[in-house]
């Protein structure tokens, strides 16, 4: 399947390359820079950097959610105005890919990731520093949208460097950062708050940046190919210069002027998110994302009073869908290519995007059933354990049915990917930042069971979602193509 064959039949341009007799360069020409021709270990290295980028990001959403209670004494405020400092670093978690996304596919992937992750760490210090609640709440929202750029890139980077065929296992790992780093967060928050305080988290959010953007300026490379063959273009006309002055153009490039190619990269992805399907799912994501932090933002008021645990105690009660996470990524995720593989041999070889969405019925059932069991055991207060357990298949359920959503997104706009992430990652990180503001409200007026049982609900009505798309999409797709 070429670059090209991916992109259709849901997307299409409304401009069109220049038309001249200038010798055209093609990737596939210069094996050495194709990142589809690189081998592994270097595709590895680059996934390796941005899926610590991917990770660094949420785990700074929920690290100090055990320490809510320290904090806002520290600062003389309210436990809801700390949580609102978890939705603005979400909101703008969310609104960040908007923005780099589009730009990474006018700029290359590079820059975005090595200059934005720069200005995240360096935004670490003065979060750590935060004398009032006020500061704290705007220096994070604002690290909240530079720390996007794993987000916002990273499933453009890996559908640079890898076929179809081999995405799924890769990209599994990969989206375990922003599934794992809310779980894995209040671990190690909950450690350190209760013995170092709750600076200390930013404190060692920030060496790990550095650290981190150190091995980017190493040992991350360009992979976005509009960018690496304009390099090729311009090293070529620099070179023949003296010689025969020959201008090169190159394939895929836009040859608009800069001012037209950023307006029209900055309204790609909302008309993406404007395709019912992608906007379906990332409503679904959006109750995953909602769920996962009004949970998580209460475990330490639920288990606190309801069953005695101290701050590390409920630190360590994020295992469990942490665990589910890995889990489903180790032995569920790469199932994912091989059914692709199965039906596309089934069907002669056509291969489309709904053949990523099966085993997300995986997710569609576990999901509803995990949150309802969990609601309950809470509001009854039944043993530990038995509450817990639950979260495990909640973890399993939500990797299953991202992945495969992410998946589909990328196969369908494969040189645009990026975008087409970055439109169902804003609406789930608003929805997700916003609603867990209100959770407290609603769990005191309905309780844990009702309150809680609330998302249940909503997964429930999402959950034929699915396969009411492998069976129809491809006719949705023919009917709504989006032209950028």
């Amino acid at each position: 399947m070429t670059r090209d064959d991916e992109q259709r039949p849901l997307l299409q341009h409304h401009w069109s390359e220049q038309e001249d007799n200038r010798p055209v360069l093609k990737l596939s020409e210069y094996p050495e820079e194709d990142p589809r021709a690189w081998p592994r270990w270097r595709k590895l290295a680059n996934v390796a950097v941005i899926a610590t980028m991917s990770i660094i990001s949420p785990l700074a959403s929920s690290m100090f959610t055990p320490g809510i209670s320290q904090i806002a004494s520290d600062l003389h405020t309210t436990p809801t105005a700390v949580i609102g400092t978890t939705t603005g670093f979400v909101v703008f978690l969310g609104i960040g890919p908007l923005i780099l996304a589009p730009l990474s596919e006018t700029f290359g992937r590079r820059p975005l990731y090595l200059s934005c992750f720069s200005i995240f760490a360096l935004l670490q210090i003065p979060t750590a520093l935060a004398p009032n609640i006020e500061l704290l709440i705007a220096v994070r929202c604002i690290s909240g949208f530079f720390g996007s750029v794993g987000v916002a890139n990273g499933g453009g980077t890996i559908s640079d460097m890898f076929v179809p065929s081999e995405r799924a296992g890769v990209f599994g790992w990969y989206l375990l950062g922003p599934l794992l780093g809310p779980a894995i967060g209040p671990l190690f928050g909950g450690i350190t708050v209760q013995r170092l305080g709750w600076r200390w988290i930013f404190w060692i959010l920030t060496i790990i940046c550095f650290v981190n953007t150190l091995a980017g300026y190493l040992f991350l490379r360009e992979t976005y190919a509009p960018a690496i063959l304009s390099r090729l273009k311009r090293k070529f006309e620099d070179t023949n210069r003296e010689e025969d002055a020959t201008n090169y153009r190159f394939e895929g490039e836009d040859s608009r002027p800069l001012g037209k190619k950023i307006l029209s990269s900055l309204c790609r992805p909302p008309k993406i998110f404007a395709q019912p399907i992608v906007a379906t799912m990332a409503i679904y994501q959006a109750l995953l994302f909602a769920t996962t932090y009004s949970i998580y933002t209460n475990m330490q008021e639920i288990y606190q009073k309801g069953y005695g645990f101290d701050t590390e105690q409920v630190g360590l009660l994020y295992l469990g869908p942490g665990l589910g996470n890995l889990f489903a990524v180790w032995f569920l995720v790469p199932r994912i290519d091989t059914v692709y593989k199965r039906l596309t041999a089934k069907h002669n070889e056509k291969a489309i995007p709904e053949y990523r969405l099966p085993l997300a019925n995986i997710g569609a059932v576990l999901v509803p059933v995990s949150v309802f069991l969990f609601a309950w055991a809470v509001e009854y207060q039944i043993h530990w354990f038995a509450s817990i357990a639950p979260t495990f298949f909640f973890g399993v359920g939500m990797v299953m049915i991202l992945n495969c959503t992410q998946n589909y997104y990328i196969d369908s706009f494969e040189k645009y990917a990026a975008s087409a992430i970055a439109a169902g990652t804003v609406f789930r990180s608003l929805v997700g930042g916003v609603v867990p503001l209100f959770a407290p409200a609603l769990f005191d007026k309905l309780g844990y069971g009702w309150g809680i049982s609330v998302f249940a609900f909503i997964a429930v009505a999402l959950a034929p979602a699915p396969i009411l798309f492998y069976v129809f999409g491809e006719r949705i797709r023919e009917k709504h193509v989006v032209k950028l």
